[in-house]
């Protein structure tokens, strides 16, 4: 938290700027812009499944490990 009392407040941008019914407008939309042949983790799970394990594989922490007390 910012304490100087001459500091300037934050600008809001992106969504936080929009007014809310442009916010709605856009989130109705969702991920209808996406043709369903792009989609193809709604059509193969086990596709998700590794994507998935790929992801939490490469992501800080690298996935599970057993601690010192496990065995």
């Amino acid at each position: 938290m910012d304490l100087d009392p001459n500091a300037k407040p934050k600008s809001r941008r992106g969504f936080a700027a929009m007014n809310p019914e442009r916010r709605r407008e856009i989130a109705r939309k969702g991920g209808a812009s996406v043709p369903g042949e792009k989609r193809s983790f709604a059509k193969d799970r086990d596709l998700a499944a590794s994507a998935g394990r790929k992801g939490g594989e490469s992501s800080r922490g690298g996935g599970r490990t057993r601690g010192p007390l496990e065995d």
